[in-house]
């Protein structure tokens, strides 16, 4: 709460102390003070949206009080001529309101809105009560200046306990929320993860999908996101075990975050997409929010297999479902390659590579020759000179369907990198 109250109001106790309202003014006014506070509530109800349902119900009468408190405050430090009375009840009572509405789900605006329509209400009838008591005109203006100082002091406690709550409970469900992203990025149980969804005051969509890229990107990316997205805050290397993605994730883990962005699934994960434009990032496949992990480890794999698409787009994993498969087993590969691509063993590295692209793309384009040409950015006449050659490897094991099968898998995806071999001649 405020540091200290009394003394902010000190100026404003000093001015209700010294108005001459007189007794009889002053008990006319108190007894005013229920009928004010009524329509002070009536009024903020009709004009204020954010309360019309909470005062209709039983707060209504609650904020009346509070509003005759307050005004009872004002006034009877009015009547007791003695500046050192203290408003700090008065203003305690106010950061208190203010905190509460916080908690309540409503905006700042929405309770400056109530204390302006409070204010203007509450001085209407205080004036014309006053006016019925026979103060001078000179009062009477005396009169408004420190009810609306001694109104807006109020509206500062109270937006000073609004503040302070959103600060407080936003740290909290931060935490949560944290809390909740890590359960989930390390497969946590799903009975674990609604747990902490309903503590974060988080709201499960259907899907959930993970996002990885560049730290120093995330900021920039989270404003066209949905507001759910989590974003847990750790080193992506402490979150790997085994298997997760094959390969170690690099010395620049730590550079790497991770979004998981809700719905992201149909039409709204080309949206994503197209938001993602520019960025190097990798999108993993959307899942039920609650075995997200799946779309992370997709995610990272894909990274740590350097997966790339065209200039200034994100990888979409969806669109790599093959090469996931083949290389779940990078061992397996490698035999099979050596198994099935042991023809080419005995010519030299360049020749080898150069047919064993021929023999893919022909894989690839059901041996249409212009095509397989196209491809390869070489003459039709090329392609059936090497083609030539690699059935004069093979023979018939390529009118075998096994074989086919074979050769597709192990030229499905590029061997790991060696040593570059000189170029034939």
């Amino acid at each position: 709460m405020p540091d200290d109250p009394a003394q902010h109001a000190s100026r404003t106790a000093r001015g209700a102390a010294e108005l001459e309202l007189g007794d009889p003014a002053v008990e006319l006014l108190r007894s005013r003070l229920p009928e004010i506070a009524g329509l002070t509530v009536t009024a903020i109800i009709v004009e204020v949206p954010a309360y019309t349902n909470a005062l209709a119900g039983p707060m209504g009468p609650k904020i009346a009080g509070a509003v005759q408190l307050a005004l009872g405050g004002f006034l009877r430090l009015a009547s007791s001529g003695d500046p050192g009375t203290p408003l700090a009840p008065a203003l305690e009572g106010a950061y208190v309101l203010g905190r509460g509405e916080a908690r309540s789900g409503r905006t700042m605006d929405a309770l400056l809105a109530a204390y302006r329509v409070g204010a203007r209400v509450s001085w209407r009838e205080l004036s014309r009560t006053a006016v019925e008591a026979g103060l001078s005109a000179d009062t009477l203006a005396r009169f408004a200046e420190l009810v609306f100082a001694y109104i807006d002091e109020l509206s500062a406690a109270s937006v000073s306990g609004h503040t302070d709550e959103l600060a407080t409970t936003g740290r909290v469900r931060e935490r949560y929320l944290q809390e909740l992203g890590l359960g989930l990025l390390h497969g946590d149980p799903a009975e674990q993860l609604t747990a902490r969804a309903e503590r974060a005051d988080w709201e499960p969509p259907r899907t959930l999908t993970a996002v990885l890229l560049p730290s120093a990107h995330v900021r920039s990316m989270l404003g066209a996101l949905d507001p759910r997205t989590l974003r847990p805050e750790a080193d992506l290397q402490d979150l790997a075990e085994p298997g997760d993605s094959g390969e170690p994730l690099g010395e620049d883990a730590a550079e790497v975050a991770v979004l998981l962005v809700p719905d992201a699934d149909g039409s709204a994960r080309a949206a994503l997409l197209r938001n993602l434009r520019g960025y190097q990032a990798w999108v993993g496949p959307p899942q039920p929010w609650a075995t997200v992990r799946t779309s992370y480890q997709r995610a990272l794999r894909a990274r740590n297999l350097g997966l790339t698409a065209e200039p200034n787009a994100p990888v979409d994993t969806e669109r790599h479902l093959t090469t996931f498969v083949v290389t779940s087993d990078s061992d397996a590969l490698d035999d099979l390659r050596r198994q099935v691509l042991a023809p080419f063993a005995a010519l030299r590295p360049a020749t080898a590579e150069r047919l064993a692209e021929t023999l893919r793309e022909w894989l690839l384009h059901l041996g249409r020759r212009d095509e397989v040409a196209a491809a390869l950015h070489v003459h039709p006449q090329t392609v059936r000179y090497r083609m030539g050659q690699i059935r004069d490897l093979y023979g018939a094991r390529l009118d075998d369907p096994n074989t086919v099968l074979s050769l597709t898998i192990a030229l499905a995806t590029p061997p790991r990198p060696t040593a570059t071999a000189p170029a034939d001649v």
